[in-house]
């Protein structure tokens, strides 16, 4: 969950999930299905808080211009800047996806939903779930294939390729 949270660019995605956990709990009775559907209504969850906590972001006032850090690093220098060099791309490239493209890839990757549980989450038909899903990977895939040098994915046929 939280590496779901995470990927969506949330500052303090421990915390969100808890608020998710919490939401869930308070809410269990309410519940009726299986397992699939138990997943499929947790992220529907964590996607809804996500939405309303992104609501809040944009009604606060920033302060200062640069965030706080996520966690204090413990460990070498090395791993520590390979990490930190690993996280801060993928963040790259998940920015420059549709907001749509990253909600369906990271429920598909990160969150290991099937495409049925990601349009019961999103609310969203299975058809355009699938359709998001490979928009979305053909996107990052030119992007990977251009080195990730000084090309964005501005370029619609990048967001939306040719049939």
């Amino acid at each position: 969950m939280a590496s779901y949270l995470r990927g969506q660019g949330v500052a303090d995605p421990d915390g969100l999930a808890n608020d998710v956990f919490l939401r869930v709990f308070t809410n269990l009775g309410t519940f009726a299905g299986s397992e699939e559907s138990f997943r499929s209504w947790v992220f529907a969850i964590a996607h809804n808080r996500l939405v309303d906590d992104r609501r809040q972001a944009a009604r606060r006032p920033q302060i200062g211009d640069r965030p706080l850090p996520e966690q204090a690093w413990a460990g070498s220098t090395e791993v520590e800047a390979l990490t930190r060099l690993g996280t801060e791309r993928v963040e790259r490239l998940l920015e420059e996806l549709t907001p749509d493209q990253r909600d369906v890839l990271l429920l598909r990757i990160v969150a290991d939903l099937t495409v049925e549980q990601v349009a019961q989450a999103l609310d969203k038909p299975p058809g355009a779930v699938k359709q998001l899903q490979r928009r979305g990977l053909v996107a990052l895939r030119r992007r990977l294939d251009a080195g990730d040098a000084g090309r964005t994915l501005s370029d619609p046929s990048d967001v939306h390729p040719p049939r």
